[in-house]
């Protein structure tokens, strides 16, 4: 997520912001056929980061302006805790994503269903909860290595999706960033 500072709000700012997403996929694979593909959502919107003396909160709302037209709503709160050269960033937070988002990227529709293996499926939208954990290892003043772990539950409206066979989504990364003076 990025987002461009406006006007001064409360312990941050607003903030116009933007994501990157791979939530698209290609229905080229037998397990897919009769699906049509499905595009990687452009989410554009409004958002705030409040860094209060009690953590951080995140809250971000998109509109979808590419394919499913939807809309999703962010809240996340991160908190900190320092230990000898560590600082953790524990996370805890959900997701909403409108029926027309998840009907977009979970959903059959009827047409789909005559020419694919799968029942038609209409689902609604979706409350997702997520945890996670951020580390950041200080290597000199201006290097740090970073890990990044979160866990994403997925609401039951896109389990339940014909094309879908797990409960949570798992994300990770390790990185080295470069802090400029």
């Amino acid at each position: 997520t990025l987002g461009v500072k406006t006007r001064k709000l409360g312990y941050g700012y607003l903030e116009i912001v933007g994501r990157y997403s791979q939530d698209g996929f290609d229905a080229d694979t037998s397990s897919l056929a009769g699906l049509k593909n499905r595009q990687t959502s452009i989410p554009l919107g409004i958002g705030t980061m409040q860094v209060t003396p009690i953590g951080a909160f995140f809250i971000d709302a998109f509109h979808d302006v590419n394919a499913s037209g939807g809309n999703l709503l962010e809240v996340i709160y991160v908190g900190k805790l320092d230990a000898s050269g560590l600082t953790f960033y524990p996370l805890l937070g959900a997701e909403y994503r409108s029926k027309e988002y998840v009907r977009y990227y979970y959903g059959i529709s009827s047409q789909e269903a005559a020419t694919s293996p799968y029942a038609a499926y209409q689902p609604a939208g979706a409350l997702n909860p997520l945890m996670g954990l951020m580390a950041d290892a200080r290597l000199t003043e201006e290097y740090h290595l970073n890990f990044y772990l979160r866990r994403r539950w997925l609401d039951r409206s896109i389990q339940d999706s014909p094309i879908v066979n797990q409960k949570f989504l798992d994300t990770g990364f390790v990185a080295l960033s470069y802090r400029f003076k």
